[in-house]
């Protein structure tokens, strides 16, 4: 005999009669179903259609089949540690289980069924049958996961079996492990059941997506992932998706497709149908795993309604969606808030103080300025990068492109060789990992498996100490930051760390290196993708083909790989200014790219070689500067980034000038013309005596103290021997950067720099607050401890000027 409902308490509600409102009738993920359904398919978001049952027919559940108590007594023996969990939750799984399913309820629930089947025109449709517990979905108590859902459920009577399961789901073992932890009474929640129309991604695919970048937080983003067949695939983990990057601001803007990363997942299986009811795993074939689950117009649609439901909820929000394969159609079929990245602060930043001591093995630059401790992993060999261990610290002569891939998984970075401009320093920088580079002596003084700290914390010098020596974290609210005259920009070269700087409070981007793009996103040559044929290494030709495969003509592969990295670089600043530096390899460095030993000749010293400007309308190089302009032209007008700036870099003479601005406007890239800014790197001392000519012929100048120490001072900035020689605080240096202020403010035009010195030496960066330069590009790491020392540095020269002022007067 069931039990009655409250009179005028409804046991089953349809989608369009619930809505945020309504969580303790029908739990977050109903409430959420019904939202999306009444306030978002107006704006075209299309949801299939459903119905809930309530709080109140899980009630009539429990009490028609006299469980409550049953449930108590079963849980007070789990706290009294008299049962254990498994025992616990599969008693409580098995009162409901074994119950029997009130009249009343079941009526409802077969009438609601017949009521979708006449809604969308099919005899006993296939439906998803989802648990929504009443807190579900709350930021505070997000109950995601924790109940089961059921696929593919045909007909009332297969129907009410999926309903009893999901009330038994309520007690799964990890459900109620979940609740001890967090406090919450058992007997307090209830289970809605949500049952939708099953969209046939069996056929086609589906996945989830954010309105944020999960791993950094960066909010206008919506990150897509897709898997061919079901979703309960993405949403489990059980399949490497393809992931998809929308930058949002720019979908409203017309013609604008603002993709900005594509990566095709394994997708290994898929989850399909099984015959009659449910569903069942299969593999996915060769041509699913290689290929895009979605297009760009499915991209962007879905990007679009994940701008408009974060519209309506006024919060990043984490969504899944399915597509039709029937019909071709997207849906959006769960939305509920973000957890993770929304409970943390917009303006916290992270500093590193060692509170212990231990003895010094090596040092050398400090990478960054944080603390790492762990086990020293020793590799000098490159074919013993297999055997790094994850959350090791790399301790090795020097690094390269292919090593990438296991400094994102190292703690901390160690290398004999290279400076504060090597490849091992500027990765570092954009992984957040801590390094101290030119060790000299780290793979010969640190033994392999011996725990040692990496200590960048205490400015230039950085230090590799023996043992786990202890250290402090601190948060620092960069919100607190002061002020500054000086526009403080950032240094960016890899895409994929981006993101991780966007709480900066940065003007923009002052320098993305795109030989650094190209060496970790691309890996090839431009010249071997426009002349393959002149391939010669066998192994190489193959490893192109392979990274090209997909792509119907290989120079594709460059230009959309560097049009997407670009585009990511010019993402976290956006509107603000990103200037990106064409590419500025040395032939040695050319050569190492895949094929690139057919195209480059050995030169006697490369740093004054064939490198920068002199490249890009030479016959042996300008087709692989055509490739160059085609993604920045694709990265400005097709994606959006329109803030893109485009600096040249190593112009020895304006003659030289004038060459490349007619080879970029060749290449679709005229100065001037749908608000293209170019700007030149003021690296040269002919840059410097020559400026006004230069200036006649750019937008704004960036100065390279890197180069133009070198230059200047006749030091290679990469020789360990003369390091204590390198210094930008020359006097020879500051003069020459101090006409180079004056005459590009008497031309009209701004300046900034660029180059190590400003992040490195706090005086230096008080000397150019007194020339009055426009922008400091810092190293993402260094901006915390910089900026306060600009503005202090803003606050004495203003203050001198004043009391000048009073004395003349």
């Amino acid at each position: 005999m069931s039990a009655p409902s409250s009179p005028g308490t409804p046991l089953v509600l349809t989608f369009e009669e619930v809505g945020l409102a309504d969580l303790a009738r029908v739990g977050g993920k109903n409430a959420s179903l019904g939202e999306l359904t009444r306030h978002l398919r107006e704006v075209g978001v299309a949801v299939p259609e459903g119905f809930a049952t309530t709080a109140a027919a899980y009630r009539l559940f429990v009490d028609a089949n006299r469980i409550r108590d049953s449930l108590a007594d079963l849980l007070s023996a789990f706290r009294a540690e008299q049962a254990s969990l498994r025992r616990t939750g599969a008693a409580a799984r098995d009162l409901f289980l074994s119950g029997s399913f009130p009249e009343e309820l079941a009526t409802a629930v077969r009438a609601a069924y017949r009521d979708l089947a006449a809604r969308v025109g099919r005899d006993q449709p296939s439906v998803a049958v989802r648990s929504s517990a009443t807190a579900e979905d709350l930021p505070e108590a997000s109950f995601a996961g924790q109940q089961e859902t059921f696929l593919n459920v045909v007909g009332e009577d297969e129907l009410i079996d999926a309903c009893r399961r999901c009330f038994a789901s309520l007690f799964t073992d990890r459900a109620i492990t979940y609740r001890e932890l967090r406090g919450i009474d058992h007997l307090d929640v209830a289970l809605s059941i949500g049952v939708q129309r099953m969209v046939r991604s069996d056929l086609a695919g589906s996945g989830v997506m954010f309105s944020l970048d999960t791993e950094s937080g960066f909010p206008r983003m919506v990150e897509i992932s897709a898997a061919w067949g079901l979703g309960e695939t993405v949403v489990q983990g059980t399949v490497n998706p393809d992931s998809y990057e929308v930058f949002s601001p720019l979908l409203a803007q017309a013609g604008a497709r603002p993709i900005i990363s594509r990566t095709a997942g394994a997708k290994e299986g898929k989850l399909v149908f099984a015959g009659g009811s449910g569903t069942e795993m299969l593999e996915t074939s060769p041509a699913e795993r290689a290929g895009f689950v979605l297009d760009d117009d499915e991209i962007l649609t879905l990007a679009r309604w994940a701008v408009a439901v974060q519209e309506h909820y006024g919060r990043p929000m984490d969504m899944e969606w399915a597509k039709d394969g029937e019909t071709r159609e997207l849906f959006m079929v769960q939305a509920r808030p973000e957890t993770v990245q929304a409970r943390r602060g917009t303006s916290a930043f992270r500093v590193h103080h060692l509170t212990g001591t231990g003895p010094v093995l090596a040092h050398g630059a400090a990478i960054g300025d944080a603390v790492a401790s762990g086990e020293a992993c020793v590799i000098a060999d490159p074919s013993q990068i297999a055997t790094f261990r994850d959350g090791a610290i790399l301790v090795t002569t020097m690094t390269d492109p292919d090593w990438v891939p296991i400094m994102k998984r190292a703690s901390g970075i160690v290398t004999d060789h290279g400076g504060p401009t090597s490849h091992a320093a500027i990765v570092s920088r954009e992984l957040g990992v801590p390094a101290v580079v030119g060790t000299v002596s780290g793979t010969t003084s640190i033994t392999d498996g011996e725990p040692i700290t990496v200590s960048c914390a205490q400015g230039a010098e950085g230090l590799v100490l023996g043992g786990l020596v202890p250290f402090e974290v601190e948060d620092v609210d960069v919100g607190a930051l002061p002020e500054t005259r000086t526009h403080i920009m950032v240094n960016l070269a890899d895409p994929s760390a981006a993101f991780r700087w966007w709480r900066l409070p940065a003007s923009g981007v002052g320098l993305a290196r795109m030989e650094f793009v190209i060496s970790n996103l691309i890996r090839v040559h431009p010249m071997a993708l426009v002349h393959p044929e002149r391939v010669e290494d066998p192994s190489e030709r193959e490893e192109i083909e392979e990274l090209t495969r997909g792509y119907a003509d290989p120079t594709e592969y460059f230009v959309e790989r560097l049009a997407t990295g670009i585009a990511k670089i010019a993402a976290p600043f956006h509107p603000g200014p990103a200037i990106v530096r064409l590419s500025d390899f040395k032939t040695n460095e050319y050569a190492g790219l895949l094929g690139g030993a057919a195209f480059e000749d050995a030169e006697e010293n490369p740093m004054l070689g064939f490198r920068g400007a002199s490249r890009y309308y030479d016959d042996r190089y300008k087709e692989g500067f055509s490739l160059e302009c085609r993604a920045l032209k694709r990265a400005r007008e097709g994606l959006g980034f329109a803030n893109v700036i485009v600096m040249v870099p190593f112009c020895r003479t304006p003659g030289e000038a004038d060459a490349v601005l007619a080879a970029m406007a060749e290449h679709g890239l005229a100065r001037g013309e749908n608000g293209l800014k170019v700007y030149m790197m003021c690296e040269i001392p002919s840059n410097v005596v020559l400026a006004e000519q230069f200036a006649s012929r750019f937008d704004g100048f960036s100065i390279g103290s890197n180069d133009l120490t070198q230059l200047v001072l006749g030091v290679d900035r990469d020789s360990e021997r003369l390091a204590s020689r390198f210094d930008e605080r020359d006097e020879a240096v500051t003069t020459m950067i101090a006409e180079a202020i004056r005459k590009s403010h008497e031309a009209g035009i701004p300046i900034g720099i660029c180059g190590q010195g400003p992040s490195n030496h706090s005086d230096f960066a008080e000397f150019l607050v007194g020339e009055g330069i426009d922008s400091i590009s810092l190293n993402p790491d260094s901006v915390l401890r910089t900026v306060p020392i600009i503005a202090a540095a803003e606050d004495r020269t203003k203050a001198g000027a004043a009391a000048k002022a009073e004395a003349a007067g």
